[in-house]
């Protein structure tokens, strides 16, 4: 008899950070521990930014589990850090944000991006790295 394979969570995730080695743990994690089936990954905002546009453009006929769920956000990066992205992020339509949960994901210990981060509205967490187990239980 053939028994199933557990299921994730969640269908899909995004993770934007410029740290490969980061997000290479962080994908493992994420499928280790069944949260996400399908992981994208960003190296920068930028590209995150292009890759959302283009689901938004085919939002109306796009399968909801090509849309992710959870984005993992890292703050300090290069040309457009986190809160950028936030910025860029709330011009999208209420559609396609409405299906997104925005986690900030960073090693920065500024009590001040903390704050920062409570002032957007699609930020649901502020995670410190690494990624554990017992974080991803929690979303």
């Amino acid at each position: 008899m053939k028994t199933k394979a557990p299921k994730c969570k969640y269908k899909t995730v995004m993770l934007i950070d410029d740290n490969e080695i980061d997000n290479f743990i962080n994908e493992k994690l994420i499928k280790a521990y069944l949260f996400a089936e399908n992981v994208y990954v960003h190296t920068s905002t930028k590209s995150a930014l292009e890759f959302l546009k283009n689901l938004e453009v085919t939002l109306a006929t796009l399968p909801d589990d090509l849309i992710p769920s959870h984005i993992l956000l890292d703050i300090n990066m290069p040309i457009l850090d986190g809160f950028h992205f936030l910025e860029e992020f709330e011009k999208f339509s209420d559609r396609l944000k409405e299906k997104i949960k925005i986690i900030m994901l960073t090693t920065s210990m500024n009590p001040m991006d903390i704050e920062k981060s409570k002032t957007s509205k699609y930020v649901g967490k502020f995670l410190h790295k690494p990624l554990t187990e017992a974080d991803l239980m929690e979303l």
